[in-house]
């Protein structure tokens, strides 16, 4: 199966060791690509675990895993990269009426003992 993440690897060469814990992402873009393939999945543990530990309180494990769940993700499009912990992005997807829409955010990461993490998201369109 090609990874959900648009990467044109794999799944299991690309986000699936992200997913597991057998290999951390090494740059905030790696990470993104693999939370974006964790909604696909979905995979709401993993979404939770890539949310920095102080910002975990404002999500919600089931939330997460139920917004994979009720939409069908489709491409995940990096627009820009202007620095190490920064990630603008859209992400296709059809809601569960059928509707396609695209999720554009520009994310800001953190890297904390040698893993980054999501930390906030400003929506973008």
């Amino acid at each position: 199966m090609n990874c959900p993440c648009c990467s044109g690897k794999p799944y299991e060469e690309c986000c699936k060791p992200y997913h597991t814990g057998e290999k951390h992402a090494p740059t905030a873009e790696a990470l993104m690509r693999s939370r974006f393939s964790a909604f696909a999945i979905p995979n709401g543990d993993y979404l939770m675990e890539t949310t920095h530990p102080g910002k975990r309180k404002l999500h919600h494990k089931k939330d997460l895993q139920e917004w994979g769940e009720i939409n069908q993700w489709t491409k995940l499009e990096i627009i820009r990269i202007p620095a190490l912990n920064q990630v603008e992005f859209k992400a296709y997807y059809t809601d569960q009426d059928g509707n396609p829409l695209i999720h554009h955010e520009f994310s800001i990461f953190q890297k904390m003992h040698e893993r980054w993490y999501y930390v906030s998201g400003e929506f973008l369109d």
